[in-house]
Protein backbone atom coordinates (compact mmCIF):
# COMPACT_ATOMS: atom_id res chain seq x y z
CA UNK A 1 0.00 0.00 0.00
CA UNK A 2 1.46 3.38 -0.97
CA UNK A 3 1.20 6.56 1.06
CA UNK A 4 -1.71 7.89 -1.01
CA UNK A 5 -3.76 4.80 -0.22
CA UNK A 6 -2.65 4.64 3.40
CA UNK A 7 -3.82 8.10 4.52
CA UNK A 8 -7.56 7.76 3.65
CA UNK A 9 -7.59 4.31 5.20
CA UNK A 10 -5.97 5.67 8.38
CA UNK A 11 -8.46 8.51 8.61
CA UNK A 12 -11.38 6.14 8.13
CA UNK A 13 -10.08 3.78 10.82
CA UNK A 14 -9.55 6.69 13.21
CA UNK A 15 -13.11 7.90 12.66
CA UNK A 16 -14.46 4.40 13.26
CA UNK A 17 -12.48 4.05 16.50
CA UNK A 18 -13.69 7.44 17.70
CA UNK A 19 -17.31 6.39 17.14
CA UNK A 20 -16.98 3.15 19.12
CA UNK A 21 -17.33 4.68 22.63
CA UNK A 22 -20.57 6.31 21.53
CA UNK A 23 -22.19 2.88 21.02
CA UNK A 24 -24.56 2.01 23.85
CA UNK A 25 -23.21 -0.94 25.85
CA UNK A 26 -25.23 -4.12 25.85
CA UNK A 27 -27.08 -5.11 28.98
CA UNK A 28 -29.65 -3.35 31.17
CA UNK A 29 -29.08 0.17 32.45
CA UNK A 30 -29.38 0.50 36.21
CA UNK A 31 -32.62 1.72 37.77
CA UNK A 32 -33.24 1.96 41.51
CA UNK A 33 -35.91 -0.55 42.63
CA UNK A 34 -39.17 0.83 43.94
CA UNK A 35 -39.41 0.69 47.73
CA UNK A 36 -42.64 1.12 49.66
CA UNK A 37 -41.62 4.00 51.93
CA UNK A 38 -44.49 5.55 53.96
CA UNK A 39 -45.02 9.29 54.23
CA UNK A 40 -44.14 9.23 57.94
CA UNK A 41 -42.47 6.74 60.24
CA UNK A 42 -44.66 4.75 62.58
CA UNK A 43 -44.37 6.53 65.92
CA UNK A 44 -44.04 9.92 64.19
CA UNK A 45 -46.98 12.30 64.49
CA UNK A 46 -46.38 14.19 61.24
CA UNK A 47 -43.74 14.61 58.53
CA UNK A 48 -40.64 16.44 59.70
CA UNK A 49 -38.31 18.29 57.38
CA UNK A 50 -35.22 17.87 59.54
CA UNK A 51 -33.71 14.71 60.98
CA UNK A 52 -31.70 13.91 64.09
CA UNK A 53 -29.15 12.37 61.72
CA UNK A 54 -28.20 15.86 60.52
CA UNK A 55 -26.86 16.66 63.99
CA UNK A 56 -23.14 16.13 64.58
CA UNK A 57 -22.43 13.20 66.90
CA UNK A 58 -20.34 15.32 69.28
CA UNK A 59 -23.49 17.38 69.87
CA UNK A 60 -25.60 14.32 70.57
CA UNK A 61 -23.04 12.79 72.92
CA UNK A 62 -21.88 15.87 74.80
CA UNK A 63 -19.91 14.06 77.51
CA UNK A 64 -16.26 15.14 76.93
CA UNK A 65 -14.91 11.76 78.00
CA UNK A 66 -17.29 9.91 75.67
CA UNK A 67 -16.29 12.22 72.82
CA UNK A 68 -12.64 11.37 73.41
CA UNK A 69 -13.42 7.63 73.45
CA UNK A 70 -15.33 7.90 70.17
CA UNK A 71 -12.51 9.85 68.55
CA UNK A 72 -10.03 7.20 69.63
CA UNK A 73 -12.29 4.42 68.41
CA UNK A 74 -12.83 5.94 64.97
CA UNK A 75 -9.07 6.04 64.39
CA UNK A 76 -7.85 2.94 66.26
CA UNK A 77 -10.68 0.40 66.12
CA UNK A 78 -9.56 -2.67 64.18
CA UNK A 79 -12.88 -3.10 62.35
CA UNK A 80 -12.58 0.46 61.09
CA UNK A 81 -9.00 -0.04 59.98
CA UNK A 82 -9.91 -3.29 58.23
CA UNK A 83 -12.74 -1.48 56.42
CA UNK A 84 -10.32 1.21 55.27
CA UNK A 85 -7.96 -1.47 53.92
CA UNK A 86 -10.85 -3.03 52.01
CA UNK A 87 -11.65 0.32 50.46
CA UNK A 88 -8.07 0.55 49.23
CA UNK A 89 -8.31 -2.95 47.76
CA UNK A 90 -11.53 -2.09 45.90
CA UNK A 91 -10.05 1.17 44.63
CA UNK A 92 -7.10 -0.65 43.09
CA UNK A 93 -9.43 -3.23 41.53
CA UNK A 94 -11.38 -0.37 39.97
CA UNK A 95 -8.12 1.09 38.66
CA UNK A 96 -7.29 -2.30 37.11
CA UNK A 97 -10.65 -2.36 35.36
CA UNK A 98 -10.09 1.19 34.14
CA UNK A 99 -6.78 0.17 32.54
CA UNK A 100 -8.73 -1.97 30.04
CA UNK A 101 -9.72 1.24 28.26
CA UNK A 102 -6.12 1.70 27.10
CA UNK A 103 -3.83 -0.37 24.89
CA UNK A 104 -1.18 -2.53 26.49
CA UNK A 105 2.36 -1.85 25.31
CA UNK A 106 5.20 -4.29 25.92
CA UNK A 107 8.69 -5.00 24.74
CA UNK A 108 10.56 -8.16 23.84
CA UNK A 109 14.11 -8.94 22.84
CA UNK A 110 16.52 -11.85 22.52
CA UNK A 111 20.04 -12.57 21.33
CA UNK A 112 21.25 -16.09 20.59
CA UNK A 113 24.42 -17.53 19.11
CA UNK A 114 25.75 -21.02 18.53
CA UNK A 115 26.51 -23.86 16.18
CA UNK A 116 23.94 -26.23 14.76
CA UNK A 117 21.43 -23.93 16.41
CA UNK A 118 18.27 -22.17 15.27
CA UNK A 119 16.59 -19.70 17.65
CA UNK A 120 17.87 -21.56 20.70
CA UNK A 121 16.87 -25.00 19.40
CA UNK A 122 19.50 -27.59 18.35
CA UNK A 123 19.18 -28.20 14.60
CA UNK A 124 21.63 -30.00 12.32
CA UNK A 125 22.80 -27.46 9.72
CA UNK A 126 26.17 -28.80 8.63
CA UNK A 127 27.94 -27.20 11.55
CA UNK A 128 27.12 -23.65 10.55
CA UNK A 129 27.93 -21.22 13.32
CA UNK A 130 25.98 -17.99 13.67
CA UNK A 131 23.59 -15.94 15.75
CA UNK A 132 20.25 -14.16 15.71
CA UNK A 133 18.84 -11.20 17.52
CA UNK A 134 15.68 -9.16 17.68
CA UNK A 135 14.11 -6.38 19.69
CA UNK A 136 10.52 -5.21 19.22
CA UNK A 137 7.90 -3.08 20.88
CA UNK A 138 4.34 -4.37 20.58
CA UNK A 139 0.89 -3.10 21.46
CA UNK A 140 -2.58 -4.64 21.72
CA UNK A 141 -5.93 -2.98 22.22
CA UNK A 142 -9.40 -4.44 22.60
CA UNK A 143 -12.05 -2.28 20.95
CA UNK A 144 -15.02 -1.87 23.30
CA UNK A 145 -17.60 -2.27 20.54
CA UNK A 146 -20.27 -3.95 22.68
CA UNK A 147 -19.51 -2.13 25.92
CA UNK A 148 -18.01 -5.10 27.79
CA UNK A 149 -15.19 -2.99 29.19
CA UNK A 150 -17.56 -0.18 30.09
CA UNK A 151 -19.77 -2.61 32.01
CA UNK A 152 -16.70 -4.05 33.75
CA UNK A 153 -15.74 -0.52 34.81
CA UNK A 154 -19.27 0.19 35.96
CA UNK A 155 -19.21 -2.98 38.04
CA UNK A 156 -15.78 -2.26 39.55
CA UNK A 157 -16.70 1.33 40.39
CA UNK A 158 -19.94 0.22 42.07
CA UNK A 159 -18.08 -2.39 44.12
CA UNK A 160 -15.55 0.25 45.14
CA UNK A 161 -18.30 2.66 46.20
CA UNK A 162 -19.98 -0.21 48.08
CA UNK A 163 -16.82 -0.71 50.16
CA UNK A 164 -16.81 3.04 50.87
CA UNK A 165 -20.35 2.78 52.19
CA UNK A 166 -19.47 -0.39 54.12
CA UNK A 167 -16.66 1.56 55.78
CA UNK A 168 -19.10 4.33 56.68
CA UNK A 169 -21.47 1.73 58.14
CA UNK A 170 -18.61 0.31 60.22
CA UNK A 171 -17.87 3.80 61.52
CA UNK A 172 -21.49 4.25 62.62
CA UNK A 173 -21.46 0.82 64.27
CA UNK A 174 -18.22 1.54 66.13
CA UNK A 175 -19.54 4.91 67.25
CA UNK A 176 -22.80 3.34 68.48
CA UNK A 177 -21.07 0.42 70.21
CA UNK A 178 -18.68 2.71 72.10
CA UNK A 179 -21.49 5.03 73.19
CA UNK A 180 -23.75 2.16 74.27
CA UNK A 181 -20.98 0.38 76.18
CA UNK A 182 -19.99 3.65 77.88
CA UNK A 183 -23.55 4.35 79.01
CA UNK A 184 -23.85 0.78 80.26
CA UNK A 185 -20.62 1.26 82.20
CA UNK A 186 -22.12 4.34 83.84
CA UNK A 187 -25.23 2.33 84.67
CA UNK A 188 -23.11 -0.35 86.36
CA UNK A 189 -21.32 2.38 88.33
CA UNK A 190 -24.69 3.66 89.50
CA UNK A 191 -25.88 0.15 90.41
CA UNK A 192 -22.71 -0.33 92.42
CA UNK A 193 -23.38 2.93 94.30
CA UNK A 194 -26.95 1.79 94.98
CA UNK A 195 -25.74 -1.61 96.23
CA UNK A 196 -23.17 -0.03 98.55
CA UNK A 197 -25.76 2.43 99.89
CA UNK A 198 -28.29 -0.37 100.37
CA UNK A 199 -25.65 -2.51 102.06
CA UNK A 200 -25.05 0.29 104.54
CA UNK A 201 -28.79 0.61 105.12
CA UNK A 202 -29.11 -3.12 105.90
CA UNK A 203 -26.03 -2.89 108.14
CA UNK A 204 -27.69 -0.11 110.13
CA UNK A 205 -30.83 -2.21 110.48
CA UNK A 206 -28.81 -5.20 111.65
CA UNK A 207 -27.05 -3.01 114.21
CA UNK A 208 -30.38 -1.71 115.48
CA UNK A 209 -31.90 -5.20 115.72
CA UNK A 210 -28.80 -6.50 117.51
CA UNK A 211 -29.01 -3.73 120.11
CA UNK A 212 -32.67 -4.50 120.75
CA UNK A 213 -31.81 -8.21 121.03
CA UNK A 214 -29.16 -7.45 123.66
CA UNK A 215 -31.66 -5.27 125.51
CA UNK A 216 -34.19 -8.08 125.54
CA UNK A 217 -36.67 -6.21 123.32
CA UNK A 218 -35.89 -8.11 120.12
CA UNK A 219 -35.58 -11.65 118.85
CA UNK A 220 -33.00 -13.73 117.08
CA UNK A 221 -35.35 -13.95 114.08
CA UNK A 222 -34.99 -10.21 113.53
CA UNK A 223 -31.19 -10.28 113.49
CA UNK A 224 -31.10 -13.42 111.30
CA UNK A 225 -33.38 -11.88 108.67
CA UNK A 226 -31.44 -8.63 108.73
CA UNK A 227 -28.11 -10.45 108.41
CA UNK A 228 -29.42 -12.52 105.48
CA UNK A 229 -30.60 -9.39 103.67
CA UNK A 230 -27.23 -7.71 104.33
CA UNK A 231 -25.29 -10.67 102.94
CA UNK A 232 -27.50 -10.83 99.85
CA UNK A 233 -26.87 -7.18 98.99
CA UNK A 234 -23.17 -7.43 99.89
CA UNK A 235 -22.78 -10.30 97.42
CA UNK A 236 -24.16 -8.05 94.70
CA UNK A 237 -21.28 -5.55 95.02
CA UNK A 238 -18.42 -7.82 93.80
CA UNK A 239 -20.67 -9.19 91.07
CA UNK A 240 -21.30 -5.67 89.75
CA UNK A 241 -17.57 -4.95 89.99
CA UNK A 242 -16.98 -8.06 87.87
CA UNK A 243 -19.39 -6.76 85.25
CA UNK A 244 -17.69 -3.36 85.33
CA UNK A 245 -14.33 -4.95 84.56
CA UNK A 246 -15.83 -6.94 81.68
CA UNK A 247 -17.43 -3.81 80.25
CA UNK A 248 -14.15 -1.88 80.53
CA UNK A 249 -12.42 -4.70 78.66
CA UNK A 250 -15.09 -4.54 75.95
CA UNK A 251 -14.61 -0.80 75.50
CA UNK A 252 -10.83 -1.22 75.43
CA UNK A 253 -11.11 -3.67 72.53
CA UNK A 254 -13.42 -1.27 70.71
CA UNK A 255 -10.69 1.35 71.12
CA UNK A 256 -8.11 -1.03 69.67
CA UNK A 257 -6.02 -1.32 72.83
CA UNK A 258 -5.30 -3.88 75.53
CA UNK A 259 -7.89 -4.27 78.32
CA UNK A 260 -7.62 -1.68 81.05
CA UNK A 261 -9.58 0.84 83.12
CA UNK A 262 -11.80 3.33 81.33
CA UNK A 263 -12.07 6.96 82.36
CA UNK A 264 -15.52 8.27 83.34
CA UNK A 265 -17.06 11.65 82.70
CA UNK A 266 -20.61 12.80 83.43
CA UNK A 267 -22.60 10.53 85.76
CA UNK A 268 -25.53 8.56 84.36
CA UNK A 269 -28.05 10.65 86.31
CA UNK A 270 -26.54 13.84 84.84
CA UNK A 271 -26.45 12.75 81.21
CA UNK A 272 -28.69 14.87 78.98
CA UNK A 273 -30.73 13.81 75.99
CA UNK A 274 -31.82 15.83 72.96
CA UNK A 275 -35.02 17.75 73.78
CA UNK A 276 -36.40 16.83 70.36
CA UNK A 277 -35.70 13.83 68.20
CA UNK A 278 -36.97 14.57 64.67
CA UNK A 279 -36.87 11.57 62.36
CA UNK A 280 -37.19 13.38 59.04
CA UNK A 281 -38.76 11.90 55.92
CA UNK A 282 -38.62 8.11 55.37
CA UNK A 283 -37.36 8.51 51.80
CA UNK A 284 -34.27 10.28 53.18
CA UNK A 285 -33.05 6.95 54.57
CA UNK A 286 -32.26 5.80 51.02
CA UNK A 287 -29.83 8.68 50.65
CA UNK A 288 -28.35 8.74 54.15
CA UNK A 289 -27.97 5.27 55.64
CA UNK A 290 -24.65 3.74 54.59
CA UNK A 291 -25.95 0.17 54.64
CA UNK A 292 -28.73 1.14 52.22
CA UNK A 293 -26.27 2.97 49.99
CA UNK A 294 -23.96 -0.04 50.11
CA UNK A 295 -26.81 -2.40 49.19
CA UNK A 296 -27.69 -0.17 46.23
CA UNK A 297 -24.09 -0.15 44.99
CA UNK A 298 -24.01 -3.95 45.27
CA UNK A 299 -27.17 -4.02 43.18
CA UNK A 300 -25.62 -1.64 40.64
CA UNK A 301 -22.57 -3.90 40.38
CA UNK A 302 -24.78 -6.96 39.87
CA UNK A 303 -26.69 -5.09 37.17
CA UNK A 304 -23.44 -4.27 35.34
CA UNK A 305 -22.33 -7.91 35.65
CA UNK A 306 -25.40 -8.90 33.65
CA UNK A 307 -24.19 -6.60 30.85
CA UNK A 308 -20.72 -8.18 30.96
CA UNK A 309 -22.26 -11.66 30.63
CA UNK A 310 -24.36 -10.52 27.66
CA UNK A 311 -21.32 -8.96 25.97
CA UNK A 312 -19.53 -12.32 26.14
CA UNK A 313 -21.95 -13.59 23.47
CA UNK A 314 -20.41 -11.14 20.97
CA UNK A 315 -16.96 -11.33 19.40
CA UNK A 316 -14.06 -9.43 20.86
CA UNK A 317 -12.32 -7.19 18.32
CA UNK A 318 -8.74 -6.20 18.89
CA UNK A 319 -5.85 -4.38 17.25
CA UNK A 320 -2.25 -5.58 17.43
CA UNK A 321 0.97 -4.05 16.23
CA UNK A 322 4.69 -4.24 16.73
CA UNK A 323 7.85 -2.51 15.52
CA UNK A 324 11.48 -3.51 15.91
CA UNK A 325 14.60 -5.09 14.49
CA UNK A 326 15.24 -8.69 13.45
CA UNK A 327 18.47 -10.11 12.03
CA UNK A 328 20.17 -13.47 11.59
CA UNK A 329 23.47 -11.71 12.13
CA UNK A 330 24.07 -9.69 15.22
CA UNK A 331 26.00 -7.12 13.26
CA UNK A 332 23.10 -6.43 10.91
CA UNK A 333 20.63 -5.23 13.56
CA UNK A 334 21.34 -1.61 12.66
CA UNK A 335 20.78 -2.21 8.97
CA UNK A 336 17.49 -0.73 7.67
CA UNK A 337 16.75 -4.04 6.03
CA UNK A 338 16.37 -5.63 9.47
CA UNK A 339 13.44 -3.37 10.39
CA UNK A 340 10.28 -5.34 11.23
CA UNK A 341 6.75 -4.08 11.80
CA UNK A 342 3.20 -5.35 11.73
CA UNK A 343 -0.31 -3.98 12.15
CA UNK A 344 -3.47 -5.99 12.15
CA UNK A 345 -6.75 -6.81 13.76
CA UNK A 346 -8.21 -9.93 15.30
CA UNK A 347 -11.64 -11.30 15.95
CA UNK A 348 -12.51 -13.85 18.63
CA UNK A 349 -16.02 -15.03 19.30
CA UNK A 350 -17.91 -18.08 20.56
CA UNK A 351 -19.54 -20.64 18.29
CA UNK A 352 -20.30 -23.49 20.66
CA UNK A 353 -19.68 -23.44 24.43
CA UNK A 354 -21.94 -26.23 25.60
CA UNK A 355 -24.31 -23.80 27.35
CA UNK A 356 -21.59 -22.15 29.41
CA UNK A 357 -22.38 -18.58 28.33
CA UNK A 358 -26.11 -19.10 28.83
CA UNK A 359 -25.51 -20.46 32.32
CA UNK A 360 -23.21 -17.55 33.18
CA UNK A 361 -25.87 -15.07 32.08
CA UNK A 362 -28.55 -16.88 34.09
CA UNK A 363 -26.23 -16.85 37.10
CA UNK A 364 -25.66 -13.08 36.83
CA UNK A 365 -29.39 -12.47 36.53
CA UNK A 366 -30.01 -14.58 39.64
CA UNK A 367 -27.31 -12.62 41.50
CA UNK A 368 -29.00 -9.38 40.44
CA UNK A 369 -32.35 -10.63 41.69
CA UNK A 370 -30.80 -11.58 45.04
CA UNK A 371 -29.13 -8.15 45.29
CA UNK A 372 -32.46 -6.44 44.51
CA UNK A 373 -34.26 -8.40 47.23
CA UNK A 374 -31.40 -7.67 49.64
CA UNK A 375 -31.72 -3.97 48.95
CA UNK A 376 -35.48 -3.99 49.50
CA UNK A 377 -35.08 -6.01 52.71
CA UNK A 378 -32.45 -3.58 54.01
CA UNK A 379 -34.81 -0.67 53.34
CA UNK A 380 -37.62 -2.44 55.19
CA UNK A 381 -35.40 -3.20 58.19
CA UNK A 382 -34.29 0.44 58.25
CA UNK A 383 -37.89 1.62 58.48
CA UNK A 384 -38.52 -0.81 61.32
CA UNK A 385 -35.43 0.29 63.26
CA UNK A 386 -36.46 3.94 63.08
CA UNK A 387 -40.02 3.13 64.14
CA UNK A 388 -38.74 1.00 67.04
CA UNK A 389 -36.47 3.83 68.17
CA UNK A 390 -39.24 6.43 68.07
CA UNK A 391 -41.57 4.15 70.03
CA UNK A 392 -38.90 3.30 72.62
CA UNK A 393 -38.09 6.95 73.16
CA UNK A 394 -41.70 7.98 73.77
CA UNK A 395 -42.62 5.05 76.00
CA UNK A 396 -39.40 4.95 78.02
CA UNK A 397 -39.92 8.59 78.99
CA UNK A 398 -43.23 7.59 80.56
CA UNK A 399 -41.64 4.54 82.20
CA UNK A 400 -38.88 6.66 83.74
CA UNK A 401 -41.37 9.17 85.18
CA UNK A 402 -43.37 6.41 86.87
CA UNK A 403 -40.25 4.60 88.08
CA UNK A 404 -38.95 7.81 89.65
CA UNK A 405 -42.24 8.16 91.47
CA UNK A 406 -41.92 4.54 92.67
CA UNK A 407 -38.39 5.17 94.02
CA UNK A 408 -39.53 8.28 95.86
CA UNK A 409 -42.40 6.39 97.46
CA UNK A 410 -40.19 3.46 98.53
CA UNK A 411 -37.58 5.85 99.93
CA UNK A 412 -40.24 7.54 102.02
CA UNK A 413 -41.52 4.12 103.10
CA UNK A 414 -38.05 3.12 104.39
CA UNK A 415 -37.70 6.36 106.32
CA UNK A 416 -41.15 6.11 107.89
CA UNK A 417 -40.79 2.42 108.77
CA UNK A 418 -37.49 3.07 110.57
CA UNK A 419 -39.07 5.82 112.62
CA UNK A 420 -42.07 3.65 113.47
CA UNK A 421 -39.80 0.73 114.46
CA UNK A 422 -37.68 2.96 116.70
CA UNK A 423 -40.87 4.21 118.36
CA UNK A 424 -42.11 0.63 118.85
CA UNK A 425 -45.05 1.10 116.49
CA UNK A 426 -43.86 -1.29 113.72
CA UNK A 427 -42.27 -4.74 113.47
CA UNK A 428 -38.89 -5.57 111.98
CA UNK A 429 -40.68 -7.15 109.03
CA UNK A 430 -42.05 -3.77 107.98
CA UNK A 431 -38.55 -2.24 107.96
CA UNK A 432 -36.96 -5.10 105.99
CA UNK A 433 -39.79 -5.20 103.47
CA UNK A 434 -39.46 -1.49 102.76
CA UNK A 435 -35.69 -1.77 102.29
CA UNK A 436 -35.99 -4.87 100.08
CA UNK A 437 -38.48 -3.11 97.80
CA UNK A 438 -36.38 0.05 97.46
CA UNK A 439 -33.23 -1.74 96.24
CA UNK A 440 -34.70 -3.31 93.04
CA UNK A 441 -36.72 -0.16 92.34
CA UNK A 442 -33.54 1.95 92.30
CA UNK A 443 -31.80 -0.60 90.08
CA UNK A 444 -34.73 -0.60 87.68
CA UNK A 445 -34.62 3.20 87.48
CA UNK A 446 -30.90 3.04 86.65
CA UNK A 447 -31.63 0.53 83.88
CA UNK A 448 -34.42 2.68 82.47
CA UNK A 449 -32.11 5.69 82.34
CA UNK A 450 -29.55 3.61 80.45
CA UNK A 451 -32.25 2.35 78.08
CA UNK A 452 -33.23 5.92 77.27
CA UNK A 453 -29.66 6.86 76.38
CA UNK A 454 -29.16 3.63 74.43
CA UNK A 455 -32.37 4.34 72.50
CA UNK A 456 -30.99 7.68 71.31
CA UNK A 457 -27.85 5.86 70.16
CA UNK A 458 -29.87 3.27 68.24
CA UNK A 459 -32.18 5.90 66.74
CA UNK A 460 -29.25 8.06 65.66
CA UNK A 461 -27.68 5.02 64.02
CA UNK A 462 -30.98 3.92 62.44
CA UNK A 463 -31.39 7.35 60.83
CA UNK A 464 -27.88 7.15 59.37
CA UNK A 465 -26.31 9.88 61.46
CA UNK A 466 -22.70 10.38 62.38
CA UNK A 467 -20.84 9.11 59.31
CA UNK A 468 -20.60 12.19 57.09
CA UNK A 469 -20.55 15.36 59.21
CA UNK A 470 -20.69 18.58 57.20
CA UNK A 471 -18.60 20.44 59.76
CA UNK A 472 -15.84 19.40 62.10
CA UNK A 473 -15.94 20.39 65.75
CA UNK A 474 -12.85 22.00 67.19
CA UNK A 475 -10.34 19.46 68.44
CA UNK A 476 -11.99 16.52 66.68
CA UNK A 477 -10.02 14.37 64.24
CA UNK A 478 -10.95 14.64 60.56
CA UNK A 479 -13.39 11.84 59.89
CA UNK A 480 -12.49 12.31 56.24
CA UNK A 481 -9.23 10.45 56.80
CA UNK A 482 -11.22 7.37 55.89
CA UNK A 483 -12.45 8.76 52.58
CA UNK A 484 -10.80 7.94 49.31
CA UNK A 485 -11.60 8.43 45.64
CA UNK A 486 -10.56 7.11 42.30
CA UNK A 487 -7.38 8.67 40.91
Amino acid sequence: MNKADFRPTCLLATAALAAIPACHPVGPDYQRPVTAAPEVFRGQAQPQEHSLAETDWWTIYNDPVLQELIREGLTSNFDTRIAVARVEQARELAAQARSLYYPTVNYQGAITGGRNDFAGTPVLNNGVQGGTGFGIIGAAWELDVWGRIRRLNEQALAEYLATEEAKNAVMITVLAEIATAYFQLLELDLEREIAIRTEQSFADSLKLFTQRLKGGAGSRLETSRAEASLASVAARVPDIERLITLKENEISVLLGKTPGPIKRGTRLTEQTMPPEVPAGIPSQLLERRPDLREAEQRLRAANAAVGVAQADFFPRIGLTTYFGKVSSSLGDLLDPVSTAWSAGGNLLGPIFTGGQLEAQLAQRKAEWDAARLGYQKTALVALREVSDGLTDRDKLELVRAEQERSVRAFSESVEVSMKRYSAGKASYFEVLEAQQQLFPAENTLAQVRFSQLATIVRLYKALGGGWNPSEKAEGLPPVGIFSSSLP
